[in-house]
């Protein structure tokens, strides 16, 4: 049973949420103790939620709140940006204008405001990532030259996993991707000669999707997509050329034709994702136990991806397994993530083994999908326990910068543009799926979840 909450729960959320991000936004490029332990507690703060099975209820109130203190985490907390002088000053501005316009638009009642609200927050998304893009042609980051040079590589008709990164400041010889990822990308640089433009592309697809997702909530489409915009740091990841809300984009738009009823469709979006970036088969193991998903379409999304990676497979195995697996194992530990790994490394200077690290990860991923496995929840609270999995994740491994937790939060705020308490057509796929499992094939007990 779920329990309805008062506004007490939704003002320690969005708590939670600032507390997230201002330490986030502080975390490029330091390690501090007091990040890891503000991450590792609005963690647990989720899995308490999830425990709980908290039905909150966010008063009007919040969501103009969270975004003006959002606004001034931005402009006062320690911000890592390459823009300078009139560049940084305009995009903090676009940041800053944007948001207190979102927040005055979020208090007011009625669809004219909502939709209003959730045009500007789009609006400034794309007006601070153009001057962002514009005003730093050339990030000092291996993500931005890799990309970049990858997408080259592909419009040659070259193999990704074989090449070298002329003036990387960090990995020189692999692509640590999955091919996809560049394939998502590659347009930015081959139309506009920047493969940050397709990533902001694929934010306003990630927008689009959260709207999708509200089915008709203006309101609340508008306070999801103005929170996210304006969460603080935003400018960083745009700057940096991390490619979360391409996964974001995805993920959201697997849930809203979940939430359609179209589970099979839902397919090709996951499928897209996973084949970008490894971390997400993580999630398999919960998607597989989950009825209105279940095994098939897990096992349908696998042997998706397995073909749209087959032909870089095909063209050098070697390679390709050196890059996306071998390379990420062995890779040495960055000392300004903010992970319980780096904690271990940096303040005691123990190394902890991958037996460790590795044995921490499949007890939370066992854990997490027991739990969806017994409860088989409606999608909202299914996308937080996607979102729960990923935070544990990144707060064991080796790496875990903000990019990685951004889409954490991004996958929270996504949970509450569904309605609470699922739609019919996860009620309808949930029973349907109950009942093929109860009869089970000739010969075989009922299933008891």
């Amino acid at each position: 049973m779920r329990r309805r909450t008062t506004s007490i729960a939704a003002v320690v959320l969005g708590a939670a949420w600032l507390a997230w991000f201002a330490a986030l936004q502080w975390s490029v490029v330091r390690f501090e103790v007091p990040i890891v332990l503000t991450l590792t507690a609005c963690t647990a703060l989720l899995a308490w939620w999830l425990a709980r099975r908290l039905r909150i209820d966010v008063p009007r109130w919040v969501p103009p709140a969270v975004v003006v203190a959002s606004v001034a985490i931005t402009l006062t907390v320690p911000l890592f940006s390459y823009l300078r002088g009139g560049w940084l000053t305009a995009a903090l501005a676009v940041l800053t204008t944007g948001g207190l316009g979102c927040a005055a638009l979020l208090s007011r009642r009625g669809r004219t405001a909502a939709v209003a609200a959730y045009v500007l927050a789009v609006l400034t998304h794309t007006v601070m990532a153009v001057v962002t893009i514009l005003g730093d042609r050339a990030p000092r980051i291996d993500v931005w030259v890799i990309l970049q040079q990858g997408a080259d590589a592909l419009g040659r008709g070259e193999n990704l996993y074989t090449q070298q990164w002329a003036g990387s400041p960090g990995v020189q010889d692999h692509f640590t991707y999955l091919p996809w990822m560049a394939v998502a990308t590659a347009p930015g640089r081959w139309l506009a000669g920047d493969v940050r433009w397709a990533v902001l592309v694929w934010s306003l697809v990630l927008y689009a999707g959260l709207w999708a997702l509200a089915h008709g909530r203006a309101e609340r489409a508008a306070a999801v997509t103005a929170v996210l915009v304006l969460a603080p740091g935003t400018l960083t990841q745009v700057d940096q050329a991390w490619t979360e809300p391409v996964l974001a984009a995805a993920l959201v738009w697997w849930a809203v034709l979940i939430r359609r009823g179209h589970a099979w469709w839902a397919v090709l979006p996951l499928a897209l994702a996973c084949a970008s970036k490894q971390h997400l088969a993580l999630l398999a193991p919960v998607l597989l136990v989950w009825r209105p998903f279940g095994v098939s379409r897990t096992l349908a999304t696998g042997g998706l991806v397995g073909v749209l990676v087959l032909p870089w497979v095909l063209a050098d195995p070697a390679a390709f397994l050196d890059d996306t697996v071998t390379t990420l194992l062995t890779f040495h530990p960055i000392r300004f993530a903010n992970t319980w790994y780096v904690y271990a490394l940096n303040e005691h200077g123990v190394t902890l083994p991958f037996a460790v690290t590795g044995a921490a990860m499949l007890g939370a991923v066992t854990g997490i999908a027991y739990a969806v496995w017994r409860r088989q929840p409606d999608t909202s609270e299914l996308v937080r326990w996607l979102a729960l999995t990923l935070a544990v994740v990144n707060l064991v491994n080796k790496q875990g910068f903000y990019n990685q937790f951004w889409l954490v939060a991004a996958l929270v705020a996504a949970s509450l543009a569904l309605p609470q308490g699922g739609s019919a057509n996860d009620r309808r796929l949930l029973q349907s799926s109950t009942r093929v499992n109860r009869r089970g094939p000739p010969g075989v007990p009922a299933s008891p979840g």
